[in-house]
């Protein structure tokens, strides 16, 4: 049994507080129960495509393997899946990447793509800290946003765990938790930092900021750049926007929350399960899913290799789904989709107000799509308004055309459109101070003296 976002089983709009605690277990029980039919797709799909086999040149035989493919494919479990960039070209030149682990929480990992340059090169490209969105999908579907940075950029992401593989003993992660570490990893990198914000993250990494500055924090980032973020999202409301306020955040508790099953390692923890995220995400667009599979079939039976694995290689990403605990996405549904409390002023860290009035001393760039049906125009643009202590000249606002959601930090027209006006903007700040490559910079001659950050919740440390 699966319960579609905005599609409740029962006709009251609620489900059955027993049912619903059973509802990741039946999920589990689907996969056990498929898992014999699809080996025996996956070992008949092999041998009739293994081309040693005389009839697997066919047009039978192609059409079996090609349904079998499709089957096997659409009931899978998708592991999470590995950025895998082992290199980049620089200046022409093939430089090797390593991916390393440079500073860990609990709950997220700090990930440095650290270019392999030979040691009397010194390289001094602005450093550039992604900010995954934490709203179902994995990092790595910022892996072609990361492989567009590298050239040029020395590039991070932030790397949210599973909820699901997170044991209870580790305690709870809400919003308020998400702003910590957004400052613990600030600090790490002691405001020598450009911060791109995905989506969802626009809202903590902000606010996350404005208390900072209200600390006279010294670790500010140099610029906040927001792509499709959440700030307000009375402006142009999606559909997704009209789902939150229309159902509130109790009927989100009622209906989408379920426990994590035995034997995860995050067994008993209260989470929003990543396959009823998808299933949101999917049945907004579900006819385009269902002519991709189709396409799919038609390629593998028209031997259309090239076709077939650009389709793997996107789902492959896109079906991987993450766990989020139940208090940071209700948290998150109440603070930022109900309440709008950013833009109007009340929202608050454990007590402290945060006023986005308060930061200036970063340039701010926000970015948008005109076709996003997830945030609409002028959502993320509303972040200039509020940052009424950054000076005009610091700001920029880009609305690329024609340009859906994922559009806005994927794709072809994010690499030729988009990637260019952040590296000229980041490059623009990060020219007024010290250049040094090296987290710890607190670039002291273009920023006041302060206190050198709150305590956190965390045990954030670096490896």
């Amino acid at each position: 049994m699966l319960i579609r976002v905005g599609a409740p089983v029962g006709a009251s709009g609620d489900n059955d507080p027993g049912e619903l605690s059973l509802l990741y277990q039946w999920y589990e029980l689907g996969h056990v129960v498929v898992q014999p039919a699809r080996l025996a797709a996956d070992a008949t799909r092999m041998m009739l495509a293994n081309p040693l086999n005389p009839f697997s040149h066919t047009p039978a035989a192609r059409h079996v393997a090609a349904a079998f493919e499709v089957f096997e494919r659409t009931t899978r479990r998708y592991d999470k899946p590995p950025f895998g960039l082992t290199a980049t070209t620089v200046n022409g030149e093939i430089v090797p990447v390593n991916e390393r682990v440079v500073w860990r929480s609990p709950f997220c990992r700090l990930l440095h793509f650290e270019r392999q340059f030979p040691a009397d090169r010194r390289v001094d490209d602005p450093k550039l800290l992604i900010v995954a969105p934490m709203s179902g999908h994995f990092a790595s579907l910022l892996r072609g946003t990361v492989e567009t940075f590298l050239p040029d950029h020395d590039v991070y992401i932030t790397d949210w765990e599973d909820a699901r593989d997170i044991p209870m003993i580790e305690g709870r992660f809400d919003l308020d938790d998400y702003i910590d570490q957004i400052r613990e990893m600030f600090t790490f990198f002691g405001g020598n930092v450009h911060v791109f914000a995905v989506c969802q993250p626009s809202v903590p990494v902000m606010a996350a900021t404005a208390l900072m500055e209200a600390a006279g924090d010294p670790n500010v980032p140099r610029t906040l750049m927001l792509a499709g973020g959440p700030i307000d999202t009375r402006s142009n409301p999606t559909a997704v926007n009209r789902l939150a306020e229309e159902r509130g955040t109790e009927w989100f508790a009622r209906n989408v929350i379920t426990t994590v099953p035995w034997p995860n390692m995050g067994c008993g923890r209260s989470v929003y399960p990543g396959f009823l995220q998808l299933t949101g995400f999917m049945t907004m667009n579900l006819d385009r899913h269902l002519t991709a599979h189709k396409d799919l079939f038609y390629h593998l039976v028209e031997g259309d290799g090239d076709s077939a694995e650009k389709h793997r290689t996107f789902y492959d990403i896109y079906l991987a789904v993450m766990d989020l605990t139940s208090e940071f996405y209700l948290q998150t549904i109440e603070s930022v989709f109900v309440r709008h409390l950013l833009p109007r002023g009340l929202l608050q860290h454990r007590g402290t107000p945060v006023d986005l009035g308060k930061i200036h001393r970063p340039g701010l760039m926000t970015i948008e799509g005109e076709n996003d049906d997830i945030t609409g125009i002028g959502q993320c643009s509303a972040a200039q308004a509020l940052c009424r202590g950054i000076p005009d000249m610091h700001k920029e606002h880009f609305e690329c055309p024609e340009v859906g959601h994922y559009g806005i930090f994927n794709g072809s027209r994010f690499r030729r459109e988009i990637a260019p006006r952040m590296s000229a903007f980041m490059r623009r700040f990060d020219a007024a101070g010290s250049r040094k490559n090296v987290p710890g910079d607190h670039r002291r001659d273009a920023r006041p003296d302060g206190p050198e950050g709150a305590a956190f919740t965390f045990r954030g440390k670096r490896e």
